[in-house]
């Protein structure tokens, strides 16, 4: 397989608050990495940096083979104009853990708006696609409804169909479930889960530890700011051999 994210020594500081440390992950096409941690790890941040959300201090993160946010000349690195890392990102689908669909819109304006603005679709095109994506995830019924008048799990599951609406070679989840109702979170890590099953490449960064054993080719354990440990969920959750991950997991499971 070919590898899809490529990120390298990656440092990232918020004022004096180092929040990356050096950070060393490649995530192969089709594979599914989970990433687990404490709060104030740098998980989100890290997340946030591979589409550019957050500008990396030191390092560098490819996708697909392209250098986010920069481009390379010699030995030096110039940062790509707003438009270009626009246009970067739409190869990257990205998930909030607050949804964050346009609330003036209904469900299926939601879904519809990035690949008419962006992608450059025909509007009939659109939101034949639309359309099939909120069936895939369930919430075809809703293509009419506001997103206030959903539950936090279909708000969600639209959300995911917005991001793939893009057709991106990855797709990246910021703590999916963390804002939902108990009983919501598992329609939504059924759709990731039907995801993983098609061979979509992602990074999700979740508290779930059952799904990361279910789902995850490789579970990588953060804290402080640095990768501790990674592997397949057999080994880092059943055997792992760090003890502040055997510390964290013993808390959580």
């Amino acid at each position: 397989m070919s590898v899809m994210v490529d990120i390298r020594s990656v440092h990232k500081s918020f004022g004096s608050l180092e929040v990356l440390r050096g950070i060393d992950l490649t995530v192969r096409a089709g594979e599914v990495a989970v990433v687990l941690g404490p709060s104030g790890s740098g998980k989100s941040t890290l997340l946030r940096t591979v589409n550019h959300l957050e500008k990396v201090d030191r390092g560098t993160i490819s996708v697909d083979g392209s250098l986010i946010g920069y481009r390379r000349s010699g030995n030096r690195l110039h940062e790509l104009p707003e438009r270009e890392v626009l246009a970067q990102r739409t190869r990257i689908g990205f998930v909030f853990q607050n949804f964050r669909l346009f609330p003036h819109l209904t469900v299926l304006e939601n879904v519809v708006e990035a690949p008419v603005s962006v992608g450059k679709r025909s509007r009939r095109e659109a939101v034949a696609a639309a359309r099939a994506l909120l069936d895939r995830v369930g919430v075809a019924d809703k293509a009419g409804a506001y997103p206030r008048q959903l539950s936090g799990g279909q708000q969600q599951r639209v959300a995911i169909a917005r991001a793939l609406a893009l057709e991106p070679a990855l797709l990246l989840f910021d703590e999916p479930t963390s804002a939902l109702d108990p009983e919501l979170v598992g329609e939504v890590l059924d759709v990731i889960k039907d995801l993983a099953r098609r061979g979509t490449t992602m990074i999700v960064v979740t508290h779930e530890i059952g799904f990361a054993r279910e789902v995850a080719d490789t579970v990588v354990f953060m804290d402080a700011g640095r990768i501790v440990e990674q592997g397949p969920p057999g080994e880092v959750l059943d055997a792992p051999r760090h003890e502040r991950t055997r510390a964290f997991l013993s808390k959580v499971l």
